[in-house]
């Protein structure tokens, strides 16, 4: 994720933070420190940390249920808002994603659960007044952690209860239509929590909302991207006419092609015309600024993309493009060859094309 950066690895997970997160310290601290003093803005970045360490072992539950199940997770990523896992994948068995969508919260309960049996701390409504300090550090945390997992359990996306709701209706109907149904009660909680949030004033429920809302959707059109993609094969979403720039080509001659032709990124390949790497067009701008225009664009382009044939499954070269995170895939032929390539947004182009051809297939029919 753009602006985080990894603080450390963890059963096989790197841990991430967001940049913004700092702020969030930052805030709290100055905010703690004007009512309080020193004294308390230290207590309440600590008692911050300590809420994000819970988080963090939210996200381990995932982690380990889905390790359990045999799939990886990249990485875990510390928001302002909570904590973010990016798992290989979902596992599409509706038990198991109950499983793992489960095992967050479960961890949050077990640590209310310690926390008030063994370190006796006290839980009642008024712990969620978290910013009180008259309320111990302990029985704060426990009514954050109880409140997380209830949190957690809503039915709806992006929260673990929108997973549990997904898989449930995935009993009775195909994925994409149960994710379609989850991602509605996602975006209708979003314009609930961003209406009280105008209503009352609180910034921080309409970011929320607005996470809320576009996580939600992003799940959705994701998800039915992936369903769509599994019938089709790479040739069906590839593009095979473009301009490729040569192994001496320069930052100079790139730019040319950018004003010539309607290209967002472009090849780079040797004389043999196999694929060296791409140049995209906002590393070409980053390089026009911090470079001369005769460097070669062999020292700007991006390297290491993945190669897929034309036969080959299209999702399948959907998940090679998401792990290696790269805006771009190539497409060779039996002798190495680049004959074509496929970006997230000829992707797109292809859903909505499919999507108005089984709309007018329904038309028809009727």
């Amino acid at each position: 994720m753009t602006w985080s950066f990894p603080i450390g690895r963890l059963f096989g997970s790197q841990i991430r933070i967001h940049a913004t997160f700092f702020l969030l310290l930052m805030w709290i601290g100055t905010a703690a420190y004007m009512q309080g003093g020193m004294s308390a803005a230290a207590t309440a970045v600590a008692f911050i940390l300590a809420i994000f360490a819970c988080v963090v072992a939210h996200e381990y539950g995932h982690v380990l249920m889905a390790k359990h199940f045999g799939i990886a997770t990249h990485d875990i990523t510390l928001l302002p808002i909570g904590g973010l896992a990016r798992l290989e994948r979902m596992p599409e068995e509706p038990w198991r994603e109950i499983a793992v969508a489960l095992a967050g919260p479960a961890v949050n309960f077990l640590i209310t659960l310690v926390l008030i049996v063994i370190l006796g701390a006290r839980v009642d409504p008024g712990v969620l007044a978290i910013e009180d300090p008259r309320i111990s550090f302990l029985a704060r945390l426990a009514g954050v952690n109880l409140f997380l997992a209830l949190f957690n359990l809503v039915p709806a996306f992006p929260m673990d209860g929108g997973r549990v709701l997904r898989a449930l209706l995935s009993l009775r109907f195909d994925r994409t239509t149960a994710t379609r149904y989850a991602a509605t009660a996602g975006q209708a909680l979003a314009f609930v929590f961003g209406f009280f949030g105008l209503v009352g004033g609180n910034p921080l429920l309409v970011f929320i909302a607005i996470f809320v809302y576009l996580a939600a959707t992003a799940e959705s059109r994701e998800v039915a991207m992936t369903e769509t993609t599994r019938s089709l094969v790479v040739s069906d979403g590839m593009i095979t006419v473009f301009e490729t720039l040569g192994p001496g080509a320069t930052l100079a001659n790139a730019a040319d092609c950018l004003i010539q032709t309607t290209q967002q990124e472009f090849p780079v390949v040797d004389a043999k015309g196999r694929l060296e790497g791409f140049l995209t067009r906002n590393a070409l701008f980053k390089a026009l600024e911090q470079s001369d225009r005769t460097t070669p664009v062999r020292q700007v382009m991006q390297r290491n993309i993945p190669l897929v044939h034309p036969h080959e499954r299209l999702d399948i070269a959907l998940k090679k493009m998401h792990e290696a995170r790269v805006p771009v895939i190539g497409v060779i032929d039996d002798e190495h060859h680049l004959i074509a390539y496929i970006t997230p947004e000829n992707l797109g182009e292809l859903m909505m094309i499919h999507r108005a051809k089984i709309h007018a297939n329904g038309l028809v029919k009727s």
